[in-house]
């Protein structure tokens, strides 16, 4: 069965730097597509980067661009998405996605808090 594994998530200052993981399996990690979304409280879900199978294309939401990066891993079947520059709006649950056979799996999850 698929399973996400996300990890990283912790708390820090504003200017600071976090990196999150997603540990994959249960599947062919290399043929899909991966994405980053992050819940706030109160909000819905938003996306906020995807990667495509090969690394060769990204996509991010306009409120991460120049700060977030996303990259993978296909021989450690892992995707991580660097944060720099953070911001007390990025605080958030962060999740990873990764649709197989045409079904949404999620990870459980990370918080990243940005506070001073």
């Amino acid at each position: 069965q698929v399973q996400l594994v996300e990890s990283g998530g912790g708390l820090v200052q504003p200017g600071g730097s976090l990196r999150l993981s997603c540990a994959a399996s249960g599947f062919t990690f290399s043929n899909y597509a991966m994405s980053w979304y992050r819940q706030a409280p109160g909000k819905e879900r938003e996306l906020v980067a995807s990667i495509s199978s090969a690394s060769s294309s990204t996509t991010y939401a306009d409120s991460v661009k120049g700060r977030f990066t996303i990259s993978r891993d296909n021989a450690k079947n892992t995707v991580y998405l660097q944060m720099n520059s953070l911001k007390p709006e990025d605080t958030a649950v962060y999740y990873c996605k990764a649709i197989w056979r045409r079904t949404p799996h999620w990870g459980q999850g990370t918080q990243v808090t940005v506070s001073s």
